[in-house]
């Protein structure tokens, strides 16, 4: 399987499986004199370990990270930063029903069909469990904007669940950090709660839509074509377990908007040029515009669920199934650090890749 790697100067490469030993990244390009410790990635782990709540799967997994390369003395050398996360807490035989079956709505088919072998513990590398990799790799991408870039701020949060969403009306960044969901909106996460057990007692899953928004990032990065900002953050958020869909500012709703209602109109501030909304989401002509830079992704039911369905099997058998095991009844909620995570890595990847083509911005206005 090829292709584990993203990022142009600031590359990282995931490896390892579900239920096998170990999971991690390989982080290349990282800036050498970052100060880091494995305490100051934990702190994001942390959010999306499993097993904090009746909420997510019950798996019970510290996420501790190691570092095993590329620092010294508390500091990044410039070399390959490994980072590594062991599996402790693995139960293969939930799993063992489903060697010759395939899970509807899961990568078990095309895997199949590609490879002609897959590791039916817990899914391998298709199971969500890779995203802590990549969680991981964030948390290394946040120190180094906190070094270059000090006044970016990056902050997921769940707009929707299912066909509830959040009421913008309500929206407190201080809410956020303050229940399970990680949403903005007290009140919608009392219905979630509410909603979301009746769903994980009856065996059943629901969807997501997660927001992350980077607050800070400078005008000017992203270039023209095939190197846009949004292009790659829409590739990085794509690429995350079970997303399907993703939006970059008003997204697929600025199809419904006239062209007076969508252009954000500009005017000169005391510090340069301000705009009066932010229908693009921060990203014009695949450039950052200085505003906020806001992506919504939507992720999809969980896969596993213990209610019955229809399927077959390897040799081409109908069969029904019921996939055991501890799983999420809304992937989304564990999906809003890892969305957090991607968007770092590509704001300092491209800031990276900034400095070195332009070094400051050339074009002066007033």
């Amino acid at each position: 399987m090829s292709l584990n790697t993203f990022g142009h100067l600031f590359r990282v490469t995931t490896w390892g499986e579900s239920h096998g030993p170990a999971l991690g990244a390989t982080v290349d390009g990282c800036p050498p004199g970052v100060e880091i410790n494995e305490a100051m990635i934990q702190q994001w782990l942390d959010k999306r370990k499993p097993g904090q709540n009746k909420f997510t799967t019950q798996r019970r997994e510290p996420d501790e990270v190691k570092i095993l390369s590329g620092v010294f003395e508390g500091q990044t050398t410039g070399t390959p930063v490994q980072l590594m996360i062991e599996n402790t807490d693995q139960r293969s035989k939930d799993y063992g029903d489903i060697v010759e079956k395939f899970r509807p709505g899961h990568a078990d088919i095309t895997y199949w069909q590609k490879y002609g072998i897959r590791d039916y513990r817990g899914g391998g590398r298709s199971s969500a469990r890779e995203t802590a990799a990549r969680v991981a790799a964030g948390g290394l991408a946040r120190a180094a904007l906190g070094v270059l870039a000090p006044q970016i701020e990056i902050k997921g949060y769940m707009t929707q669940m299912g066909p509830r969403g959040i009421d913008r009306a309500n929206f407190d960044w201080d809410q956020i950090d303050q229940n399970p969901f990680w949403t903005p909106d007290a009140v919608a996460a009392d219905d979630w709660a509410e909603y979301l057990n009746g769903l994980r007692k009856s065996g059943d899953s629901v969807g997501a839509i997660i927001e992350v928004v980077a607050r800070g990032v400078p005008a000017g990065l992203g270039a023209p074509v095939y190197g846009k900002l949004d292009t790659d953050l829409s590739a990085a958020m794509m690429s995350i377990n079970a997303v399907k869909a993703v939006e970059i500012g008003d997204g697929m709703a600025a199809a419904m908007l006239t062209g007076t209602e969508n252009a954000d109109e500009i005017r000169m501030g005391p510090n340069g040029p301000e705009y009066t909304s932010n229908h693009a989401g921060g990203i014009l002509g695949g450039i950052s515009t200085g505003q906020d830079v806001v992506v919504r992704f939507a992720v999809k039911p969980t896969s596993s669920i213990l209610t019955t369905r229809k399927t077959i099997t390897k040799s081409g058998e109908d069969t029904e199934i019921i996939t055991k095991g501890r799983h999420d009844p809304c992937v989304g909620i564990r999906a809003v650090p890892v969305g957090e995570a991607m968007m770092a890595c590509v704001i300092l990847d491209h800031l990276l890749l900034h400095r070195g083509q332009i070094g400051e911005n050339r074009g002066k206005i007033g």
